[in-house]
């Protein structure tokens, strides 16, 4: 009786790993599909720091930072780059759509904000914004979005470099999305960057920040 007894607990557990084994095996691939982003250091980017994104070509403008479109102190402020590298970069922090996740992967939705104060009463927050009338595109500005529009991601492409994109397929899996990568387009005299869908890509790098910035 006590060898029938010992013999069935060993089928149940012997079953009971047969069962679980598949679903380890699932998530561990999904972890491999979606490797995280790395810094310039070789690290990944974790959700609880703050990173300077600068173009990865040399000669593709300055630090993202916020934008005045028009010169004349209006809001809101608009995502893009300086025409050269300045010294008041201001510093983003990037916070996963994933409960539970610490650090960003490639093709995963997350929010992306600037750690900055501005004179515009608003959030620093990246969103998707209005159509430019000049080049069809679409611009990314700064303001408080909960709903798909202000998500983004973080691609990889076959040379091994980084873009934004937005694809928001975390947030919203069954929406007809016009997914389109982030790239930049010169819109002033100063040759100062807006950036925006529907177009090129900008190559991109991230440098983790020591302090936070301000505008």
């Amino acid at each position: 009786m006590v060898m029938k007894l010992g013999a069935s607990i060993v089928i149940c557990i012997w079953l009971l790993l047969a069962i679980l084994s598949p679903v380890t095996e699932s998530s561990s691939s999904n972890d491999d599909s979606n490797p995280a982003v790395l810094d310039t250091d070789g690290n990944p980017i974790q959700s609880d720091a703050e990173y300077y994104v600068r173009p990865a070509i040399t000669d593709a403008g300055g630090y993202l930072t916020l934008i005045d479109r028009f010169g004349n102190g209006s809001c809101p402020l608009y995502v893009g780059q300086p025409n050269v590298i300045v010294d008041n970069k201001i510093s983003i922090k990037f916070t996963p759509f994933i409960e539970g996740e610490t650090v960003i992967r490639e093709n995963r939705d997350f929010k992306a904000v600037f750690q900055a104060l501005t004179t515009c009463v608003q959030s620093t927050q990246w969103k998707v914004g209005e159509v430019d009338q000049e080049s069809g595109r679409r611009l990314i500005v700064a303001g408080y979005d909960e709903g798909i529009g202000g998500y983004f991601r973080i691609e990889k492409g076959n040379l091994g470099i980084y873009n934004f994109a937005w694809c928001p397929l975390d947030v919203c899996p069954n929406c007809r999305l016009n997914c389109s990568p982030v790239g930049a387009f010169i819109i002033d005299e100063n040759r100062n960057r807006l950036l925006a869908l529907d177009g090129n890509t900008l190559p991109v790098q991230f440098e983790k920040a020591n302090d936070v910035s301000s505008i």
